[in-house]
């Protein structure tokens, strides 16, 4: 008969082998979950790998965005002649790239490039009261002596536009000067190059719907107040014959009324051409995105 101790070294034993036992089942099993965790990220690091080697990771920059303008809406009744289209959406305004803005007119073909990335705002509103046909049948009322014509204003009353207004971007910096009640220094480029197109805000800061576009170079002799929306890229002979037409005095007196009408017949803006946003200025070298005062030009009371 087998002793007491020897029947506690067995059982001693066998407990020590279900111990060994249960430990490499443990095992066994932690080396499986290890080796299908392991297998499972090496086949998403090959996709990865691959989605990156065919261009998945190269997305197209967005050329849209949203609350990048404010329309303000006019008080109703307020101004008369002002023109109630509705007002641009506030999401997905191109934010860079050009449009080509079309007018055709009496005396011939203007196109206009719009520059998106630095007045995205101006651009947004130009392409919507297009679509509106806003300008369609209205006259280019003035002819000012910065050397632009002054269009945009259905009624003729520099009053006129929608019933909406949005702030000021664009507007050049002013033009260094050797002192402060001096002209700008010899060789400074103008603020307004020919070829220019700016809006025409009234009240100060409050953009419309009318529009200079500058046949002749012009440097103010204060703080700019016209924000650069783009500038002609074709027909600029016709921007200068219509500069060559002769004036006589508005309804308030002032030499500036086209003795024969400058009519807008149609005018309708592009698609968005979109190009990569870069340094590089766009319209102005000194152009940016600030609030200005009263315009300096002859017309006052303008949309």
């Amino acid at each position: 008969m087998a002793s007491s101790r020897d029947r506690q070294r067995k059982l001693a034993r066998a407990k020590l082998d279900r111990q060994l036992a249960r430990r490499a089942a443990v095992l066994r099993r932690k080396r499986r979950i290890q080796a299908g965790f392991g297998g499972a990220l090496a086949l998403i690091l090959i996709g990865v790998g691959a989605f990156w080697a065919l261009g998945g990771f190269d997305k197209e920059p967005v050329n849209t965005a949203s609350d990048v303008c404010v329309w303000t809406p006019q008080e109703p009744g307020v101004n008369v002649n002002a023109k109630d289209v509705g007002q641009p959406s506030t999401t997905d305004v191109p934010t860079f790239g050009t449009r080509d803005m079309n007018l055709t007119t009496n005396e011939g073909a203007i196109t206009v490039k719009l520059e998106l990335a630095s007045a995205p705002c101006g651009g947004a509103s130009l392409a919507y009261l297009a679509g509106k046909n806003f300008y369609d049948g209205t006259k280019c009322h003035e002819i000012i002596p910065e050397g632009a014509v002054h269009c945009g204003d259905p009624s003729g009353t520099n009053l006129g536009g929608p019933t909406y207004t949005f702030a000021n971007e664009n507007v050049p910096a002013a033009a260094p000067t050797p002192s402060p009640s001096a002209s700008p220094a010899p060789g400074t480029p103008p603020t307004y190059p020919a070829g220019t197109v700016a809006l025409f805000p009234n009240p100060p800061g409050a953009n419309g719907s009318q529009f200079l576009i500058f046949f002749k170079d012009f440097t103010p002799g204060g703080e700019p107040t016209y924000p650069i929306v783009g500038s002609v890229s074709k027909g600029m002979d016709v921007v200068q014959k219509i500069g060559q037409i002769g004036t006589v005095n508005n309804d308030d007196g002032l030499p500036v009324k086209p003795k024969t009408d400058i009519t807008i017949q149609t005018l309708t803006v592009g698609a968005v051409v979109s190009e990569q946003p870069s340094d590089a200025p766009t319209t102005s070298p000194s152009a940016t995105a600030t609030p200005s005062g009263a315009p300096s030009g002859t017309p006052t009371n303008a949309s």
